[in-house]
């Protein structure tokens, strides 16, 4: 009868010991990245120079310009009103401004200084690749003399 319980006692001191094992053993757990969503940030901009009016709203993820408007009244003139797609790189936008005038699809590279909480739109010479695209020769040979300077204004709902 000694044998019995001593061999009852032993198996379920193995038993326990399995069994707490079991519970301690680590589960793994899968490894999800986190993926963080940049913020887009909305910004505008206007300029009244005279009868003439510039406007310029951003949509701005990181260093990406995701979607933008820009457009330019000028007095007695037809309106320029366009897209905006680009990037900053340090506190220089640059974008490609695609818009109509006259009827006619045209796609214009922009590029504009970051100065407080104003931009000063820049001029440089440009090619046209006769198929309605027009780029600055030589990004570097910008000047952003402060002819056409954009301030900050409350975005319209």
């Amino acid at each position: 009868m000694k044998k019995v319980i001593l061999l009852s006692v032993v198996f379920m001191s193995v038993l326990a010991s399995c069994k707490k094992e079991k519970e301690m053993e680590e589960v793994p757990v899968p490894s999800e990245e986190i993926v963080v969503e940049e913020p887009v940030s909305e910004e505008c901009y206007s300029a009244i120079i005279k009868k003439d009016t510039i406007s310029m709203s951003l949509n701005i993820k990181g260093n990406q310009i995701a979607s933008g408007k820009l457009s330019y009244n000028f007095f007695e003139k037809d309106k320029n009103e366009g897209t905006l797609v680009g990037e900053i790189k340090g506190d220089t936008l640059f974008a490609e401004y695609t818009f109509m005038s006259e009827g006619v699809l045209s796609i214009r590279q922009v590029s504009f200084l970051k100065k407080g909480n104003t931009y000063v739109e820049g001029y440089g010479d440009v090619i046209d690749d006769n198929k309605g695209k027009v780029t600055f020769k030589d990004t570097k040979q910008l000047k952003f003399e402060g002819n056409i300077v954009l301030s900050k204004v409350d975005c319209k709902m």
